[in-house]
């Protein structure tokens, strides 16, 4: 369509014609330089001149034709029909189709059309495009690869009196913000002016946190809601229990009193698993254990003493440092002391001493780290002093796995989410230490110097390929592992258990050669023993541990004979 502009103008509007014509050029002015008013000008320096520096664009417009479009329906009956053949009626169409098939053209037609139909129904036959080649295969193979992380971002405490960063919380949907909770730990240390503020950082942003939490004492510890992604849950420093709601803002939205909180700072808090999703736990150093329900947070629901004795008697009970919670066991529940005891405990008990069920002591300080591994709830892992050890709830009186003692003191430690024979720590000399007992038992994976002040605590994404650390000088370094180790691994699960399984088994005859012996040296005491006795029990004693040794043995050279057979077969298929 095009466009066409009409202006009307009359003659006389013009005005008088110009006539035109060519003469030589004259000079009207003629100024001449006076040197005078050259002292009178002012020098601009510096000149400041704006500059445009994106590209001039302009705008077009255009007009195009338009299609103006409607909507029909179409009717579909059977064809193909003579005109004089009803489709309907079933008798005519009976009658034609025997008459057609008695003719000699239709039977060359199918003879034709069956050979090439045939042909396709082979092709189909065949090959199937939609076959799925690889469905038995659950597992990826083995990396050759060699376990490695790299540093992703750095977030740093944008106070100037430095504190430590306590705990790590990932946001639990999309994992895309951090909840870090800082605080001074060292007793009547903290400097004057120390700001209580916490912080929640984007991921990608760590120039400044999202938001800022604003508690009446520093917070030692931070938890995310699992079921409610707004919503955080602080333990004080002053032992209070606090709750925000990221959606009101930065102030606190439900507060415990003090009357009925904790007596020391709140060093755990954990989301216990409920059709509400407003109850947790809290643990403290005061020796007690409390039930918390957000919606009336004033005080606790319930109080549980860690007196070991049974008595119930505060002066007598173990600090809490760590609590454990695994939803697939709703009655149980396990809390790390300051003096390296672990307690089981049973929430359903009826009365307060029957909720302490069994002891685990293997540690000779606080248990920083209690976390039971999310494939096999029954073996937990612990980390303090200077090591980490693996438990089993079969085995009471010791540990079924440890690691060396380290030269510098650990401080945390997590289960990887993904593999079932990953774990990582953190120790006092800035290091990151990451363990695949499948791959080396005495020394670690990979082990990794994150910065050089003390890592105070670590946490693990949950798809296993990212670890924030929280150092002692408020930085949280955000780290990323290879995919060896955020992958599992093939026969991995079943390794592991094989492994728990031996280990648990090994210990059990040991303690119960252990028993043996204690019950003998308690006869030989009263003069019940002999000297042979003693030297049959020493036989037995190194009988039993070459037994085990041949075991552990002849297990590992059975799988490296079958991945032998394994890696041979593939050989030959290819």
């Amino acid at each position: 369509m095009e466009i066409v502009y009409v202006y009307v103008k009359k003659r006389s509007e013009f005005g008088k014609q110009c006539n035109f014509s060519d003469r030589q050029a004259e000079l009207n002015i003629d100024i001449p330089p006076n040197p005078e008013l050259a002292t009178q000008f002012v020098e601009r320096n510096p000149v400041d001149t704006g500059v445009q520096c994106s590209a001039s664009m302009s705008e077009h417009e255009a007009n195009t034709e338009r299609f103006e479009m409607e909507t029909r329906g179409v009717n579909h009956v059977e064809g193909g029909w003579p005109k004089d053949v009803n489709p309907l009626e079933l008798e005519q169409t009976i009658r034609f189709r025997k008459k057609v098939e008695k003719d000699e053209n239709y039977i060359n037609a199918i003879m034709q059309l069956g050979s090439i139909m045939e042909h396709c129904i082979k092709q189909n036959n065949a090959i199937d495009i939609y076959q799925e080649y690889f469905d038995d295969e659950e597992e990826v193979e083995v990396m050759e690869e060699a376990p490695s992380a790299k540093t992703i971002n750095v977030f740093r405490d944008p106070q100037d009196i430095k504190r430590a960063a306590t705990h790590v919380s990932w946001h639990p949907d999309g994992h895309r913000k951090l909840a870090v909770a800082y605080s001074c730990l060292n007793f009547q240390r903290a400097p004057a002016g120390m700001s209580h503020e916490s912080y929640i950082w984007e991921l990608e942003n760590p120039n400044r946190p999202e938001i800022v939490l604003k508690p009446p004492s520093p917070l030692v510890t931070l938890e995310y809601n699992p079921k409610d992604s707004h919503v955080l849950l602080g333990g004080c420093y002053n032992g209070q229990i606090a709750c925000w709601d990221t959606r009101k803002g930065s102030l606190v939205a439900e507060l415990s009193t003090i009357e009925f909180s904790h007596r020391d700072p709140v060093y755990s808090t954990i989301w216990l698993q409920s059709k509400t999703g407003t109850e947790c736990f809290s643990a403290s150093t005061d020796g007690q254990v409390m039930w918390w329900d957000i919606r009336k947070i004033s005080e606790p629901t319930e109080v549980v003493i860690m007196d070991i004795t049974r008595k119930e008697l505060l002066e007598n009970a173990l600090g809490a440092i760590s609590l454990e919670f695994e939803s697939t066991l709703p009655t149980k529940f396990m809390v790390g002391t300051e003096q390296g005891i672990v307690v089981s405990c049973n929430r359903k008990a009826k009365t307060s001493a029957e909720k302490i069920t069994c002891t685990f002591s293997g540690h000779h300080g606080p248990i920083y780290a209690l976390q039971r591994n999310p494939f096999y709830p029954k073996n937990f892992l612990t980390v303090g002093d200077w090591t980490a050890r693996i438990w089993s709830e079969d085995s009471r009186e010791s540990s079924i796995m440890w690691t060396k003692y380290h030269m510098a003191y650990l401080t945390d430690g997590a289960w990887s989410p993904v593999r079932p024979a990953v774990f990582f720590t953190t120790k006092m000399d800035g290091t990151l230490d990451i363990w695949d007992f499948v791959f080396k038992q005495c020394d670690p994976a990979l082990s990794l110097k994150v910065c050089d002040e003390a890592l105070f605590c670590l946490r693990v994404q949950d798809t296993g390929c990212l670890i924030a650390c929280g150092s002692q000088l408020g930085t949280t370094t955000l780290l990323e592992v290879s995919s060896g180790l955020s992958t599992l691994q093939r026969n991995e699960r079943n390794i592991a258990s094989s492994m728990f399984e031996r280990e648990t088994r090994r210990e059990k005859i040991l303690e119960a050669r252990h028993r043996e012996m204690r019950l003998k040296e308690k006869g030989r005491a009263e003069g019940k023993d002999d000297d042979q006795r003693a030297d049959e029990l020493a036989v037995d004693l190194q009988d039993l541990v070459a037994k085990a040794e041949e075991e552990f043995f002849s297990v590992i050279f059975q799988e490296l004979k079958r991945k032998e057979t394994e890696a041979m077969e593939r050989k030959a298929k290819l």
